[in-house]
């Protein structure tokens, strides 16, 4: 999806988001500077500063050393962009698990102030994301439950709990 050029409204706490060009990356993140500190990205941008060996200094640079007001992370949110109902989804993995708001309507991710450093902490780069889905991928899962679970544990990122035939 194309960057909107249009000034956002936090989903979370209502005020205004800031603009922020990133040049390497070739797209605009809208930071909620003056409220809650949360982070908007269009479709597929998450996926270019998600691992910790990516470039995301501007967004990180933008909410360093300042002070956020507190928000619901239960709240329902909206999303900003199109206006449909936002769901919460599991980005990471059982070890820090980090639900980010994402709208399956333009496929934008809003990830609360704290979000993008655990999500960052995951993995330090591509391979180690790949390298757990392979883990998952080595095991047979009993029917077609398991397979469905094999894609869910690998498009969240995180590690399936589940039996397996050996």
């Amino acid at each position: 999806m194309k960057d909107t050029e249009k000034t956002l409204i936090c989903p979370a706490c209502g005020k205004e988001m800031k603009k922020v060009w990133f040049e390497e990356k070739g797209f605009f993140a809208d930071i909620c500077t003056d409220g809650c500190g949360g982070v908007w990205l269009d479709n597929r941008e998450l996926d270019k500063i998600d691992e910790s060996d990516e470039n995301a200094d501007v967004i990180l640079d933008a909410l360093n050393e300042k002070t956020f007001e507190p928000v619901d992370k239960t709240k329902e949110r909206i999303c900003p962009v199109c206006g449909a109902k936002m769901v919460k989804n599991k980005y990471t993995d059982d070890v820090v698990p980090v639900e980010i708001d994402a709208c399956y309507s333009c496929g934008g991710k809003f990830l609360d102030n704290d979000e993008l450093a655990l999500i960052r902490k995951q993995y330090e780069e591509e391979q180690d994301l790949v390298d757990d889905a392979l883990k998952v991928r080595k095991y047979k899962p009993k029917g077609h439950t398991g397979i469905v679970r094999l894609f869910q544990a690998m498009s969240n990122k995180a590690l399936m709990h589940t039996e397996y035939d050996e």
